[in-house]
């Protein structure tokens, strides 16, 4: 919890919080984050080789050619869209058990950073498939239907937060979705196994390991790097929820001080 909140309540009382989310450990957090993205993109666009192998006719090359690089990206991001929204969901079940609102607010960190990540998984995906399937989209992919329903499932969720409520309200319905949500993730990692006539997407590259050398490094880099900046926006996106969540209580009581303040007076005036 220290880790997440940057500090310890104990030690720092709420009105000498710091005006940033920033600390110690995310600043390194940070910095590993930064130089593993630079070594991702040196070894993605200059150092990996494209997708080419002799096609079946003498003289012909076929493969993914430099689409392929944006697998180092679309996947890592698909990967880690699956744990910040798994996450999501275990702490919207926490949150309904144990009614505390440090797993309330995490749930919330995860599934904005999951929602993000499932977006650059559709983006990149729409941009890989325009060379190597000949179309942006494909409705009856049963893969990219199933991740848009996730994507949007999702944003429903961030949107039902931003509805004005009662905290309490607000959690408990977020939370039921959040958990609920889940039931979407198995299906999309999965989909392809599961209805493989009703797909373009191919079997899972990394499980079968069809891939090797600096391609295989290279994609394990982009998991590790996508980890690391998954979580540096998570800690940050934590620490906002928490700062906003004590200026909405803050703010409350002040409305109701000063309400409790003009109510006095009124019935100080009234009196004989």
């Amino acid at each position: 919890m220290s880790i997440l909140l940057g500090r310890s309540p104990d030690r720092r009382p709420p009105e000498a919080a710091p005006a940033h989310t920033g600390s110690r450990t995310t600043r390194i957090l940070g910095a590993l984050t930064l130089a593993g993205l630079v070594g991702l993109g040196l070894c993605a666009f200059i150092f990996s080789p494209p997708d080419s192998r002799p096609g079946p006719e003498a003289g012909t090359r076929i493969g993914q050619f430099d689409a392929v690089r944006l697998m180092y990206v679309h996947l890592p991001a698909a990967i880690w869209t699956y744990v910040a929204l798994g996450t999501c969901a275990m702490a919207s079940a926490v949150y309904l058990w144990r009614r505390s609102a440090w797993w309330d607010r995490l749930a919330h960190a995860c599934a904005e950073i999951g929602v993000v990540l499932c977006a650059v998984t559709l983006i990149t995906g729409m941009i890989w498939g325009r060379p190597v399937w000949g179309t942006w989209w494909e409705w009856g992919d049963v893969r990219v239907v199933t991740t848009l329903v996730l994507f949007l499932v999702y944003a429903g969720y961030l949107a039902m937060r931003s509805v004005p409520a009662a905290p309490e309200a607000r959690a408990r319905r977020a939370s039921i979705l959040g958990l609920g949500g889940a039931v979407l993730i198995p299906i999309v990692n999965r989909s392809v196994e599961w209805w493989e006539n009703r797909t373009l997407h191919q079997q899972s590259t990394l499980e079968e390991l069809r891939i090797e050398d600096l391609t295989l490094f290279t994609l394990v880099l982009g998991i590790l790097v996508m980890g690391l900046l998954s979580l540096w926006l998570a800690v940050h996106r934590f620490r906002v929820a928490w700062l906003e969540a004590e200026a909405e209580s803050a703010g409350l009581e002040a409305a109701l001080a000063e309400r409790r303040a003009e109510a006095g007076a009124g019935a100080e005036g009234s009196s004989p």
